[in-house]
Protein backbone atom coordinates (compact mmCIF):
# COMPACT_ATOMS: atom_id res chain seq x y z
CA UNK A 1 0.00 0.00 0.00
CA UNK A 2 1.11 3.54 -0.76
CA UNK A 3 0.32 6.53 1.43
CA UNK A 4 0.31 10.09 0.16
CA UNK A 5 -1.16 13.48 0.96
CA UNK A 6 -2.55 15.78 -1.72
CA UNK A 7 -2.99 19.54 -1.34
CA UNK A 8 -6.47 20.23 -2.71
CA UNK A 9 -7.79 23.73 -3.40
CA UNK A 10 -11.47 24.64 -3.47
CA UNK A 11 -12.76 22.55 -0.56
CA UNK A 12 -14.94 24.66 1.69
CA UNK A 13 -17.61 22.65 3.50
CA UNK A 14 -18.95 19.30 4.64
CA UNK A 15 -20.34 18.62 1.16
CA UNK A 16 -16.80 18.85 -0.24
CA UNK A 17 -15.58 16.31 2.31
CA UNK A 18 -18.41 13.86 1.56
CA UNK A 19 -17.98 14.31 -2.19
CA UNK A 20 -14.25 13.61 -2.24
CA UNK A 21 -14.27 10.88 0.39
CA UNK A 22 -17.29 9.21 -1.24
CA UNK A 23 -16.09 9.29 -4.84
CA UNK A 24 -12.43 8.49 -4.21
CA UNK A 25 -13.38 5.88 -1.61
CA UNK A 26 -15.43 4.02 -4.25
CA UNK A 27 -12.36 3.45 -6.44
CA UNK A 28 -11.14 -0.13 -6.48
CA UNK A 29 -7.77 -0.21 -4.70
CA UNK A 30 -8.34 2.80 -2.42
CA UNK A 31 -8.05 1.59 1.17
CA UNK A 32 -8.72 4.92 2.88
CA UNK A 33 -9.31 8.57 2.06
CA UNK A 34 -9.52 11.30 4.70
CA UNK A 35 -10.14 14.98 3.96
CA UNK A 36 -8.67 17.58 6.32
CA UNK A 37 -10.73 20.63 5.36
CA UNK A 38 -8.91 23.16 7.55
CA UNK A 39 -5.51 22.25 6.06
CA UNK A 40 -6.77 21.68 2.51
CA UNK A 41 -5.31 18.18 2.44
CA UNK A 42 -6.50 14.73 1.40
CA UNK A 43 -4.70 11.75 2.97
CA UNK A 44 -4.81 8.58 0.87
CA UNK A 45 -3.87 4.95 1.30
CA UNK A 46 -4.13 2.96 -1.92
CA UNK A 47 -2.83 -0.10 -3.76
CA UNK A 48 -0.73 1.15 -6.71
CA UNK A 49 -1.17 -2.23 -8.43
CA UNK A 50 -4.93 -1.63 -8.61
CA UNK A 51 -5.37 2.15 -8.94
CA UNK A 52 -2.89 4.87 -9.91
CA UNK A 53 -2.41 8.19 -8.18
CA UNK A 54 -3.21 9.81 -11.54
CA UNK A 55 -6.64 8.12 -11.57
CA UNK A 56 -7.33 9.32 -8.02
CA UNK A 57 -6.31 12.87 -8.93
CA UNK A 58 -8.59 12.80 -11.99
CA UNK A 59 -11.59 11.86 -9.83
CA UNK A 60 -10.86 14.79 -7.49
CA UNK A 61 -10.31 17.23 -10.36
CA UNK A 62 -13.45 16.03 -12.19
CA UNK A 63 -15.42 17.23 -9.14
CA UNK A 64 -14.10 20.76 -9.67
CA UNK A 65 -11.20 20.84 -7.19
CA UNK A 66 -7.62 21.79 -7.99
CA UNK A 67 -4.65 19.75 -6.82
CA UNK A 68 -1.54 21.72 -5.95
CA UNK A 69 1.45 19.64 -6.98
CA UNK A 70 4.32 19.09 -4.58
CA UNK A 71 7.73 18.21 -5.99
CA UNK A 72 8.41 15.39 -3.49
CA UNK A 73 5.37 13.16 -4.00
CA UNK A 74 7.44 10.34 -5.46
CA UNK A 75 5.60 10.38 -8.75
CA UNK A 76 7.61 10.57 -11.93
CA UNK A 77 6.58 12.14 -15.22
CA UNK A 78 8.60 9.70 -17.34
Amino acid sequence: MNQTTLNVKGMSCGHCIRSIEGNVGKLNGVESVKVNLSEGKVDLTFDPNTVSLIEIKEVIEDQGYDIEEQPNQGESCH
